[in-house]
């Protein structure tokens, strides 16, 4: 064999096992996103807990249950790729930031096209969000491009930063659409 054979067969293995990790991580971010909804009502509505689960019905909350699952994930995948893994930081980070994009573009798009929010379409458009920012984050992995450590610095910047507004705004939570809830009306933690 070749020398340019064995490097071809060589990527091909690296690939698709990297894809595999993938598709194992995008369904535990599902199940995971899944019981994120639910653990707050079930801690006995536990304000620590609050930080990291949804509180409420807003499209804020709902953030959370894509978010911190890519994120744990992220942190326990890079231990099983990081040798086959390029432009992994970075690679996250957009996987992440586009799957929360998503989820905010499409719920005010359709509800605001239809005038309401149906639960079925809410269902699928958080599925959608973590297989989609999985997979950006797939491609981006597959570059061959060698990231630097500023743009590695920047992406661990944009995740730690969305972190802190994750647990920021689940205490102090501003008035606007994106932190209300729409079938309470009610902003962050009801107190009441």
């Amino acid at each position: 064999m070749e020398m340019e054979q064995i490097k071809e067969i060589s990527k091909k293995i690296k690939t698709n096992k990297l894809l595999r990790i993938e598709i194992i991580v995008t369904i535990i971010c599902l199940f995971l996103g899944t019981l994120l909804h639910f653990i707050y009502q079930w801690s006995g509505e536990n304000e620590l807990i609050a930080s990291f689960s949804a509180i409420n019905e807003s499209v804020w909350e709902h953030l959370k249950l894509v978010f911190y699952p890519m994120f744990l994930m992220a942190i326990i995948e890079y231990f099983f790729v990081k040798e086959i893994a390029n432009n992994y930081v970075e690679a996250k980070t957009i996987g992440i930031f586009s799957a929360i994009s998503f989820i905010v573009v499409s719920f005010f798009t359709y509800t605001g096209m239809i005038g309401t929010n149906l639960l079925l379409i809410d269902i699928l458009i958080f599925v959608i969000s973590i297989i989609l920012g999985e997979a950006i984050s797939y491609k981006l992995m597959k570059r061959r491009n060698e990231s630097t450590i500023q743009s590695k610095i920047l992406a661990s910047i944009i995740t730690i930063f969305l972190l802190i507004c994750f647990i920021v705004c689940t205490y102090y939570t501003p008035e606007v659409n994106l932190f209300r809830d729409f079938t309470t009306g009610v902003y962050g933690i009801d107190k009441a």
